[in-house]
């Protein structure tokens, strides 16, 4: 598991190499909730995706993207809001071993 730093900010986007994947993450706050995008050497992998406490975001090994992103309340269940990015939210990669057998 490798967290990816964002910042307390309601639009962000983040490049991070995960998994030896070079990704593009876009992180944006609207008034129904947090939505996630991810890009590999700028190929979107998911769009708009809808961000809730510990449910992974990409799920489908068919997408082509090696392992998962989720987010992770430190201290509750609840969805994350942009202004506790970075510190009460974070967002993980989980890298398929962190994962089920087959889901990632």
């Amino acid at each position: 598991m490798v967290i990816v730093p964002l910042q307390a900010v309601p639009n962000q986007q983040v490049n991070a190499n995960l998994n030896g994947q070079a990704c593009t993450i876009q992180v944006k706050q609207t008034r129904y909730g947090v939505f996630c995008t991810l890009l590999v050497a700028g190929v979107q992998i998911i769009g708009g995706v809808l961000c809730q406490n510990l449910n992974r975001i990409v799920r489908d090994l068919y997408l082509g993207f090696s392992g998962d992103l989720m987010f992770l309340d430190t201290q509750g269940s609840a969805a994350p809001y942009y202004s506790g990015l970075g510190s009460r939210w974070l967002l993980v990669y989980l890298s398929p071993s962190d994962l089920p057998a087959g889901a990632g």
